[in-house]
């Protein structure tokens, strides 16, 4: 079933203004016009995260956006300590819409990232994911020192696909040497199994927790729309300044 585009519902009345948090600039206005405040529809309600709900438009749950924005400094500050503390925070999100931003806010950062599918294991079976990362760097550094020429040109084509699929499956987290202390999830339904690994392992995790997750699978909830790409990166935006501030 297509999923109908969620629209700004008529007569909306939404709470506004702006406040300086901390060292965190968070804007419940510019929030409201960049979408984050849109939930789905009354029918996909997750019941916990009702103490986070404005009301219903237009049969579409509106997020409380001073809710949002309480839970979002928890998180950011959590962050700016953790970055402070030379900890890893891990970037996950594997939306289709989401791939290019968590890549890039993660390579600006120098963070680790997953952008496209969750392995399983990648936790809960570290070890065994690391060997395989150390094989596919081992294989990179033979290629760029030229000693994968004595092969065929059928061999050399076969471990060039070899490559290929190793940086689909591990490219974002190759210098990841431990596991991380947190992670940031996109969102908490499609990457569910990150959440759970996270969870099992005692690993921190921040999460934007739409209207039919369940936030209390979070550390660190941030009650938002995690389908609009403008409300997404809004959030990572805010991130990425804290970060970016606490490297300088």
């Amino acid at each position: 079933m297509v999923e109908t585009k969620r629209k700004t519902p008529k007569g909306s009345k939404l709470p506004t203004g702006q406040a300086k948090l901390g060292d965190f600039n968070i804007n419940p206005e510019e929030m409201a016009q960049l979408g984050v405040h849109f939930g789905h529809r009354t029918s996909r309600i997750h019941p916990k995260m009702a103490p986070f709900l404005y009301g219903i438009r237009n049969s579409v749950h509106i997020i409380d956006l001073e809710k949002t924005k309480e839970k979002f400094k928890e998180a950011l500050k959590f962050i700016q300590e953790l970055i402070s503390e030379n900890k890893i925070l891990l970037l996950v999100g594997t939306k289709i819409q989401a791939k290019e931003l968590i890549k890039n806010v993660a390579t600006e950062c120098g963070l680790p990232y997953v952008n496209e599918r969750w392995l399983g294991g990648t936790f809960t079976n570290f070890e065994t994911i690391k060997n395989r990362i150390e094989y596919f760097k081992d294989l990179e550094k033979k290629k760029a020192g030229g000693e994968l020429e004595k092969y065929t040109k059928k061999e050399r084509a076969k471990i060039d696909q070899e490559l290929k699929d190793f940086e689909f499956k591990f490219g974002g987290i190759k210098n990841l040497e431990r596991l991380p202390d947190a992670i940031f999830v996109l969102d908490m339904k499609k990457d569910d199994l990150a959440v759970k690994e996270a969870r099992m392992k005692g690993i921190k995790v921040i999460g934007i927790s739409d209207t039919n997750c369940d936030p209390t699978l979070a550390d660190f909830p941030i009650p938002a729309n995690d389908d609009a790409i403008s409300s997404v990166k809004y959030i990572l935006d805010k991130v990425k300044e804290v970060i970016k501030k606490v490297k300088k």
